[in-house]
């Protein structure tokens, strides 16, 4: 998954050099963060003197009861701490990348057919080689189902990677990567739309359908106030919550209802703050010689109403995604990190991801997703994308090759956020004890799958760019 703008790449290649205080604004700040979450939750969950306390604090009861003689309710129905991750703080992720999505669909890098075709088809091909691949390894097995796992890029780890690679990379292959990674993101969101969920309760998803339709249309009609499209969304959450459609996918489909207009427009903001700095000059002459501390009453309300006018006239949508990137990536994705990425692992041998668990009729799981993103992720990327310049339906990013290209491919093998979401959705239908080891067993081929991806993706990138530099020299 990523979180990262387009625009990051056009602040220069020398971002490494910028001070500790602007880590957060740098492109390669949340995979730093995340990889260094996730080696403390492997490490909280296998030491001794923390592994108890951890699982125990995950399985926290956060339900709230409401009970007498004759009746007991509780709301949400067995929420735990790991359930409220997953499924009330990661809605707000997927409504940031909802945004996101939203965003370059409109006025970005997926805006036109001509810019969105290549990336859109490369996306394409990189999960559908991955889930060959699983499929290929688990076909006639139980564990086929987890076939969506290795599908995801986590793009915040790809874009550590190029940021710290520099300028080995072309500019036009960051984009071409970011761009493939927001359509696979909007690809790995159906995935878990339509193929992760429970059982659907139709009339509950009725009623968030119609919800859904009346903000559309609050929408249509010019409605731009925040409260009346944040309101209705916890109530659209509650609604998939148990209607059995996965309740982060209500992130998702709010981001798109939500306004890009602005609610004052660019002759309103030069009017308003004309007027109220007039306000403000005079106030200061009138009042200066009395001493009167600025600003004074009447100076305030100016001030206020500049403020408000000015954050109204950028469009809601813009607004809530700067507002929450920096929490998604620095305390939501994180925190999901310390949750999910704590895998117990009993001996060495849990490593050995081309062994099959010794439970009968469970396939190769770990093998599946490993080779998937390794393998599978590059070759369907480049695949699609030969496929399609090939029949002139894509153009090559400018100053690129195809070795070049290839290499980028393989940091799309990086699938940390969004594989492991998957994973924690999967072999459901096993009993609990059998579901955490193969749930583990997929994490640790995640972890895995995704290092081996960006050290070979680092490796490619740094011989390439010296095979094509050094003629030159």
């Amino acid at each position: 998954m990523r979180l990262i703008p387009l625009y990051t790449w056009n602040k220069g290649l020398h971002s490494m050099k910028l001070s500790s205080k602007n880590f957060m604004n740098q492109p390669w700040a949340g995979g730093v963060t995340l990889l260094l979450c996730v080696i403390v939750a492997m490490l909280l969950a296998n030491l001794p003197a923390t592994s108890h306390l951890y699982h125990e604090l995950l399985e926290t009861n956060l339900s709230m009861t409401i009970s007498n003689e004759r009746f007991s309710v509780s709301f949400p129905a067995e929420m735990t701490v790991e359930k409220f991750i997953n499924d009330i703080l990661m809605v707000v992720f997927f409504f940031t990348v909802g945004l996101e999505i939203k965003r370059e669909i409109i006025c970005g890098e997926l805006s036109s057919v001509k810019k969105a075709l290549l990336p859109v088809i490369a996306a394409a091909g990189g999960m559908a080689v991955p889930a060959l691949f699983y499929t290929l390894f688990n076909a006639g097995t139980s564990t086929v189902g987890g076939w969506g796992i290795p599908t995801a890029t986590d793009i915040a780890f790809a874009v550590g990677i190029m940021s710290i690679l520099g300028n080995k990379v072309p500019i036009s292959l960051k984009i071409f990567l970011t761009a493939l990674a927001i359509a696979d993101d909007l690809g790995a969101i159906l995935v878990v739309a339509f193929f992760y969920g429970g059982e659907i309760n139709i009339p509950l998803l009725l009623i968030a359908l119609m919800l859904l339709g009346a903000i559309i249309l609050m929408n249509r009609l010019g409605e731009k106030r925040m409260m009346y499209y944040l309101i209705p969304a916890i109530a659209v959450w509650f609604l998939f919550y148990y209607s059995g459609i996965h309740s982060t996918m209500s992130g998702v489909v709010m981001a798109f209802t939500i306004p890009m207009d602005a609610r004052f427009s660019r002759s309103y903001l030069n009017r308003s703050n004309h007027k109220y700095l007039a306000r403000l000059t005079h106030y200061d002459d009138d009042e200066y010689e009395a001493g009167v501390p600025f600003p004074n009453g009447p100076q305030r309300h100016c001030l206020r109403r500049m403020s408000y006018i000015t954050n109204n006239s950028i469009g809601m949508s813009y607004r809530l995604e700067h507002a929450l990137n920096p929490w998604v990536n620095f305390l939501i994705m994180p925190i999901f990190a310390l949750a999910n990425a704590g895998v117990v692992i009993p001996d060495l041998s849990f490593f050995n991801i081309f062994q099959a668990l010794p439970i009968e009729g469970i396939g190769m799981v770990g093998m599946g997703i490993f080779l998937g993103l390794l393998l599978g992720k590059p070759i369907g990327i480049t695949l699609a994308s030969f496929i399609a310049i090939k029949c002139k339906v894509g153009a090559m990013p400018e100053g690129a090759t195809w070795k070049m290209l290839f290499a980028v491919a393989c940091l799309g093998g990086i699938g940390f956020t969004m594989s492991i979401f998957v994973d924690t959705l999967s072999f459901g239908e096993f009993d609990p004890h059998t579901t955490d080891l193969i749930r583990s067993s997929g994490k640790i081929a995640v972890l895995l799958g995704s290092l081996c991806a960006g050290i070979l993706g680092s490796l490619l990138i740094t011989l390439f760019h010296r095979m094509e530099v050094s003629p030159k020299a």
